[in-house]
Order: C-alpha cells, then structure tokens, then sequence
C-alpha cells in the first residue's frame, strides 16, 4: 500500500555555495521545511532581496524509509526552478515555483544517500513570473514528501496530479459521475474499485472495473451551493490485485452547475449568486510563503468573516492545502497561472507546463469555476505572439477541462477594442480609478460603457482598491496612504460595484498586505499595503468592517478612526459601519441620535472637546473608541516617505495658485499649465519630439492614459512612476517646477 513519508525536519541550508554539495558542511543552516531564504530579506524595500541559486542538502538511510517497491520524491513547492540530485547524480529539473512535481528515486537510492536540492530564484527569461508587483520568495516553501507505492500504481508522474480524476454531471436530481483513473504499470489480473462516500462516511454508489474509468450515480444528489452549502462527496479507488488492494487514492469533490451570464453574472445551481470578494496572496510579515496549515486556516477564517463569496488567488497556483479549505467553506475561486504583466516569447512553453500542471492537480476542487490565463499582460499592448500564447492557452484548458470557462485581468490601459480581449470566454479588468490616478466616480461608468460595447462578453472587475497605513486625517486626499482615504474609496467602489447586477465577479485587491520589496512608498517599504487586513494580520482596517457591513450576515457593528484619537477640529466626522438598520452614537454618555443608512455606512458630526468616549450601538450590538481634541495636528498620524525627493509637505503652495500639489487635469486646463505640463512631458518622460510617442511606466501615453493620469499630482506621479520614467528626476528639477506653477493662476472654479 501507499505510504506519504513527510521529508520535511533538518535540512542542510546554504546560499553560499558555488557548486552542488558533495557533503554536508558543517557550517551550513539546518532548517526545518517549509522554509524561504527571502522571509526578511523580500520584505524591506530596495528591490535587493537574495536572487540566485541555494541548496538544501538531507543525508539519510534507505532503512529510515518504509520498504517499498518505488519511491517518488514529491516536492510541493521550490521557487522558482530547481535540479534534484541524489548521490551525486542529476535526477531532474523543474521550472516553475508554484506548483507540484515529483521525482522517481528508486534506481539512484543507496543503502546511504545525500539528497541535494538545487533552488533558483534568479531571473530567467524563459520561466514566469519574472516582473510583477510581489516578491519572488526562493526556498523549499512548501512541504516535500517520499511516496511509496507498489510497482503497480495510480499515476504519479503525470504533471504532479493524483491519477485520479473526477467530472460530475447533474442530470435532474440526481449526478452522473465519471472517475477516471490511470494506472502506472497496470497488469491484465487487476482492477479498480470506485466507491462514492456522503459527507457522513456513508456508501453512495460503488463499481468495479479494468476500464481505467467508471460512471458512477448518485441518487437524490446533495449540490454543493457556496457559502450557503459547500457539501462535499468523496471519491475512493483502489488498485486490487490477487483480492489484495495495492494502491488506494481519493478525493473530495462536489457536484454542481454553474453559469456566467453578461446579463446576470455568476449563477450557480440555476440561483443568481453574486461573486463579491477578495484577491489572496500567499505570504506573511516574517515568513514569506512558507505558510503552515494554521496561516491558511486564518486567512480562510478572515475572508470568511468578511463575508466574501469569491477569491482570486493570485498570482500563481496556492497550496492543495487552501484549495481544500475553498472546497469545505464554499468559496468560489479564480485560479490562474504567473503569466504576468510581461510576454516573454521565450516563456510560452513554461505558460502551457503550468499551465497542464494547475489544471492536472487541481481539476476535482468544485471551488473553481474559471481558469486565470494571464495578468495585466497587455500592459505594453497586444502583440501577435502574445495573441497566439494566448490562444494556445486557451484551447489547452478547454481540451483538458470542459466543465469551466477561462477568464484574463485585463490592465486599464488596454484598450476595449483589443483583440485580446476576444480570447477567453469572461473578462476581468484591474482598475484602480481613484487610487492610481482618475477618480473613484470613473470605475461603474466605465464598466458600463464596457458592457454597452460589449454586451455578450461578461465583465468583472479583478482588482480595485487603495493603499492603508496607520497615517490618518479628517481630510482624506487620493495618495495619503491614510486609513479614512483607505475606508473612503471602499466606501465609493462597493456602492458602484456591487449596485451593478452585470458583473460576473469582483475581486478587492487585496485582502491582506503582502510583501513586494521593489516598492518604496507609504513610509514602511516593501511592502504593498493595499490589503484589508495588515501584513500580519494583527489589524483588521477600517474597510474589511465596510465590506462586512455589505456581505456578513454575522451582526456587528463597527466604529472606524480608533488609531485616529489626537483631532484638532471643533466638530469632526465620526463613520460608523453596521449591518443593523439603525445606529445610535453616544459621546460621554450622551446620545448624538440616532440614523439609519441603506448603504450600511453611518456618519455623525461629534463635538470635539477635551476627550470624549465614543460608543455606536445597533441593537445589541455595542463598539467603542476615544477621540482627543489637540490645539496642533499630531505629526504622528502624517505620512513622511523614506528617501523622498520630496514631500507634500515642504512644497510652497500660495493661495490661488498651482503647486506641485495640484492635479494634472486641473493645471492642463489651464492654457499655461498646459503648455508647462508639454516641456514636463518632454523633459522627464522622454519623447514627445518627432512623433516619437511619449512613454511613461513602459507604455505609451494615449488619451486613455492621460484622463486616468489627470487625478494625480504632479508630485504623486513623479513619485510613482519617477523609477521608470527616462532621465533621473532631482529635488531642484521638482522645485523648478514648482516655481513655475506657482506663478500661474488657479481658475475661479478651483479657488478656496
């Protein structure tokens, strides 16, 4: 019989090494899997995180090993690409950092063996992803195993799948389910036993064959319905021989129909069942990616609590682990692939491998309803080697999946006209309106006009959402970084997203903060805090209460500002979120009334006077904050960035004039801020001169680009996108610059 022996304590670790190991050194780490070498190093900025080659060296006994006939090495995770040797001689290799793989050992394995794992995080024009908004985590992350299985058994080498495959078909009451196994080794004096179990452990139906496939009823059937029923079936086969089972593989899975209408969005089991959720990626504060089952387990409980229907989990396949909790509590998921934000040509055989792999291993989840091609792909436009990639990916996960659709995140800059967009059966946009530019008032009209000009093809919207850290203000600006700009923008987007019916699925990007150590911004680097919940998940922002306020049915009411006590106003607004239709608010005791409010957001105009004890009560439900006036504003709550060329604060910006602190669409309004802002164009980003397109972020400028680049400041833009842009922008280039607008006039409309 099979036996999984978990390979994971005391491995020899080093990152100095030049050459594969020969022997364990004594100066080498010793760790315990799932490890990374980029758990400090990929979260503090500077984009510097270690790159490159390291080993993991284990010595062990053939003996230690349960007796068996073969043994697989079954490595679940090593990023991004890696070499497997044993007893000095190359075994394998592996290029891709997400998924699982496994390596036959029999034929090498000795009485006394040295196992060396070789792990690449390097860049690799041929392996993905190579640019994009995370951090690229190197180590053994995951856990690795030896399989130990009889000559004769279920597949263990196709694509790091199971051998066991599971397609249910509803037909009335009852499903219809086809079991597919295959067999490495298979003998004529042998068969399979299917066997179907309830959530309960009890017999549903049972079939015997030689076939390799077997179909299999079920009676009554029990569907598997989301957040509302996530029930489940499990799948038995066993491999007999000689009235003796030899093998033995299962797996849960769930019997359900599911539609994605471009009127109705996302339908399951013939009821509308909206998909409003969160986008998840895998790291934590300390850790990088090499999770334990108690991280999942927590983040699942968070976005559970949070109410969300649906995750994407981006940006590249997740641990079995979180798939099988997705099954048990009911999300709906959007898996997908690293093909991200750059086409490499040299790169479409490593999209198809992962491609086989995500679907290999992952078919039998009913959770996952869309397989993710790719993401913000398009960035730099369509060209036709990306069509064809595409293309090829497409078809692949329709010949080896029939039962879902294939979806893309489209980036705002790629056109509603793009070919591209024609390739996958629903479409997904990341737009950032009110963050990244543009204001929030532009994300539901422009998901409209996307659905008028293309009313069969379903639209959602894949990634939205803004910067969060604990900087605060009672006058939230685009760019502060502050919690109240956080919970505003929240606030906006859900009342446009969610009101309109149309869209199959919408995805906060992200749910929690996650380490991305190119980035230098917000005051704390290395990190994107785009997140509802913190990097550690120690604080829930005040926008994860926004959207329980519109998804949870677990009562509760939520009064947002409590890092936010030292105020300096007279009269300051106090929001309070609840899914209760009425809230009371009392301040010292005394109430300040009562209110009520459809869209779930509550807000009070509160004295502000000495201290004052804030507590909202709706129903039984009872939450508490402090509030302080101050004479001068706490410099504790203002953003000040880490080697800045220049902040917000130390610009001169007179009265009725332009500084650097003023939008793009409002100074090129202006006829001399506009010709200003030509020679800006000019100058810092390059371009503009003979026809030569202007280029910013590694895209050319088009209108499409400028109404979204007309929200930003000058100084947020330079701040953004001065990394990438052509030339070296300096501190007395921005007060130049400055001094120039500060002599054009502002219009009347935009005069305090």
């Amino acid at each position: 019989m099979r036996t999984v022996f978990n390979f994971n304590a005391k491995w020899a670790f080093t990152k100095t090494a030049t050459e594969t190991p020969s022997a364990i050194d004594a100066a080498y780490e010793v760790v315990d899997l799932p490890h990374s070498w980029n758990a400090i190093d990929g979260q503090d900025g500077d984009n510097d995180f270690h790159r490159g080659t390291c080993y993991y060296v284990k010595s062990f006994k053939k003996s230690e090993l349960p007796e068996s006939a073969l043994y697989y090495l079954e490595i679940r995770g090593a990023n991004s690409s890696a070499d497997v040797y044993l007893n000095g001689e190359k075994l394998a290799h592996h290029d891709g950092g997400y998924s699982t793989w496994r390596v036959n050992l029999t034929e090498t394995l000795a009485d006394e063996n040295l196992l060396v794992i070789a792990v690449d995080n390097a860049p690799n024009e041929t392996v993905y992803p190579q640019m994009a908004d995370f951090t690229f985590y190197g180590g053994l992350y995951r856990d690795v195993n030896i399989i130990c299985v009889n000559d004769s058994h279920f597949d263990l080498d196709y694509f790091g799948g199971t051998g066991l495959m599971v397609t249910p078909e509803i037909n009335g009451k009852d499903a219809k389910v086809d079991i597919q196994v295959w067999v490495t080794n298979a003998k004529d004096n042998q068969s399979v036993n299917y066997v179907i179990c309830d959530a309960d452990g009890e017999l549903v139906a049972a079939a015997q064959s030689n076939e390799g496939i077997a179909t299999l009823n079920i009676e009554n059937v029990h569907l598997w319905h989301g957040r509302k029923d996530p029930y489940l079936y499990t799948a038995k086969v066993e491999l007999v021989e000689g009235g003796k089972v030899i093998d033995a593989v299962e797996t849960r899975f769930g019997c359900r129909t599911f539609q994605i209408d471009a009127e109705r969005g996302f339908i399951l089991n013939g009821e509308e069942y909206p998909l409003r959720g969160v986008s998840r990626h895998q790291d934590r504060w300390g850790i990088g990616n090499a999770l334990l089952p108690e991280h999942h387990k927590e983040d699942m409980d968070l976005i559970c609590e949070v109410g969300a229907t649906t995750i994407r989990l981006a940006h590249y396949q997740h641990d079995q682990y979180f798939y099988d909790l997705c099954d048990e509590r009911g999300m709906v998921i959007w898996a997908e692939i690293p093909y991200i934000s750059k086409h490499m040509p040299t790169g479409r055989e490593n999209t198809i491998s992962q491609m086989k792999e995500l679907i290999t291993q992952n078919y039998n989840h009913p959770s996952i309803v869309v397989w993710g091609l790719s993401n913000e792909i398009s960035i730099g436009g369509s060209t036709a080697d990306l069509l064809e990639n595409h293309k090829i990916l497409n078809d692949l996960c329709h010949e080896m999946d029939k039962t879902r659709l294939t979806t893309i995140a489209a980036v705002s800059m790629c056109k509603m006209d793009d070919p591209y967009l024609q390739i996958p059966d629903v479409v997904s946009y990341n737009h950032y309106f009110g963050w990244y530019g543009g204001d929030t008032d532009m994300n539901g009209p422009w998901f409209d006009k996307f659905h008028a000009t293309h009313p069969n093809i379903p639209i959602g919207c894949s990634e939205y959402g803004c910067e969060a850290l604990n900087w605060h203000t009672s006058d939230p600006k685009q760019g502060d970084y502050t919690e109240e700009y956080q919970a505003y923008y929240h606030e906006e987007l859900i009342k446009q997203l969610f009101s309109r019916k149309y869209m199959w699925a919408t995805h906060v990007w992200n749910m929690f903060d996650f380490g991305a150590d190119a980035r230098n911004e917000g005051g704390e680097n290395g990190q994107n805090h785009k997140g509802l919940v913190t990097f550690d998940r120690k604080y829930k922002k005040d926008s994860f209460y926004a959207y329980k306020a519109w998804l949870s049915d677990e009562k509760f009411v939520h009064l947002c500002g409590k890092r936010y006590v030292d105020r300096v106003e007279d009269v300051t607004k106090v929001t309070v979120y609840s899914n209760m239709p009425e809230v009371e608010l009392f301040a010292n005791g005394v109430s300040l009334g009562k209110k009520t409010a459809e869209d779930h957001f509550f807000y009070f105009d509160v004295p502000n006077k000495d201290t004052t004890e804030l507590v909202a009560v709706a129903g039984e439900y009872k939450d508490n904050s402090t509030i302080r006036k101050v004479d001068t504003f706490n410099e504790e709550y203002r953003l000040k960035e880490k080697g800045a060329i220049l902040n917000w604060f130390d610009i001169n910006a007179p009265e009725g004039y332009f500084s650097l602190n003023d939008k793009l669409s409002d100074i090129i309004s202006t006829v001399r801020g506009k010709l200003l802002f030509a020679k800006l164009m000019t100058k810092m980003l390059g371009g503009g001169k003979k026809g030569k397109p202007v280029k910013a972020m590694g895209f050319e400028v088009t209108p499409e680009m400028m109404a979204m680049m007309g929200g930003f400041t000058v100084l947020r833009m330079v701040t953004l996108a001065g990394s990438m842009m052509e030339g070296k922008i300096t501190k007395e280039m921005l007060l130049d610059l400055n001094s120039k607008l500060n002599k054009i006039r502002k219009p009347k409309r935009l005069r305090k």
